[in-house]
């Protein structure tokens, strides 16, 4: 895979890697789920792969197995804290350390200026708005913007690089 940090990977995440899944959005990456899948199937791994070979996506796994048959197209990802997952994703150059509101965190649905009845109608908006810009996901009817939770959020994507050990990808 080549790390090309102009070019927009997508990615296709296991059922393991949830939290990563949502940060990877938070990120503004397509990031498709495992768990959007129904549970159970037998042929998951099989699928995950398919689906990564079609969508033109990253398989992004902690199962090793799936990582080596993913061959090119998957990753395994060895770091057990979400930062540190972020951060051998960005070591890979697969990602850019950075939050934008782009994708919906919950279903990965592209995110759209909310307007001024979406704010008034959501009762966890702030009641003194001006000057914040905002952002709705069509559907969940979520209400976006970069409040107290967001510039945490960011902080935390943006501070300071977390150590990863070269060879195993772990601290």
């Amino acid at each position: 895979m080549p790390a090309d940090p102009l070019r927009e990977n997508r990615f296709i995440v296991d059922r393991m890697l949830g939290t990563l899944t949502r940060y990877l959005r938070f990120m503004g990456y397509d990031t498709t789920s495992a768990n959007s899948l129904a549970e159970g199937r037998p042929d998951e791994d099989t699928l995950l792969l398919a689906m990564a070979e079609q969508e033109g996506r990253i398989l992004l796994t902690r199962d090793a197995e799936l990582a080596r048959r993913g061959k090119g197209r998957a990753v395994l990802v060895k770091g057990d804290e979400v930062m540190e997952q972020v951060q051998q994703l960005a070591d890979c150059g697969l990602v850019q350390r950075r939050v934008t509101l782009s994708r919906c965190s919950l279903c990965n649905t592209p995110l759209r200026e909310a307007n001024t009845c979406e704010i008034n109608g959501a009762e966890y908006a702030p009641k003194d708005w001006r000057g914040i810009s905002f952002f709705w996901c069509e559907r969940c009817r979520k209400l976006y913007w970069n409040g107290s939770h967001g510039k945490q959020l960011e902080e935390r994507i943006l501070g300071e690089p977390v150590p990863v050990h070269k060879e195993t990808g772990v601290k």
